[in-house]
């Protein structure tokens, strides 16, 4: 069975969830993952899908021509794969160049794995909120070169353990 990587960007407007599910399902794409969000007037789709082959998707999309759609087959994730400790990581502060690259950089030479991440800018606040996964023991020594980061960027960072989804 194909496993397939689906990007969807466009101009926000109704149904556009409606109108792409309902293509994928026409074609028997099962929607496994997904992420969903409007940026800016835009709204933007990541999904990972399994049944049909790239082409049929990108056929079954081609109406929607609003819409920019990427599709690519990518393998399964291997089972097991390595988690870590969960952990949140959140900035606030003046809005600025590098607050991105810096913070996330700090989050990769500590071994963490950012599993999700947003970010917003409203009037000249910047927030960003990070999902991590953390090799065990590494949160502390995160905590302090976060901090110094902090410091350089001029905003508050704050990392503490998440609490695990039930789902």
């Amino acid at each position: 069975m194909n496993e397939l990587a689906i990007t969807v960007i466009g101009p926000d407007r109704t149904g556009i969830i409606a109108d792409v599910s309902a293509a994928l399902a026409g074609v028997g794409a099962n929607l496994s993952d997904s992420t969903m969000t409007r940026l800016r007037g835009h709204f933007a789709m990541t999904l990972i899908c399994t049944g049909p082959t790239a082409e049929d998707v990108e056929k079954a999309l081609e109406p929607l021509s609003d819409l920019l759609a990427t599709v690519r087959t990518v393998e399964p994730e291997a089972d097991g794969a390595a988690g870590g400790e969960p952990y949140l990581v959140s900035v606030h502060g003046a809005d600025r160049l590098g607050i991105v690259a810096a913070v996330t950089r700090v989050v990769a030479a500590a071994g963490g794995n950012i599993t999700d991440l947003t970010t917003r800018l409203t009037g000249p606040l910047y927030v960003l909120i990070a999902e991590v996964d953390l090799p065990p023991g590494a949160a502390d020594g995160l905590a302090a070169r976060l901090a110094e980061a902090a410091d350089e960027l001029g905003v508050e960072v704050t990392l503490r353990r998440a609490e695990s989804d039930v789902l």
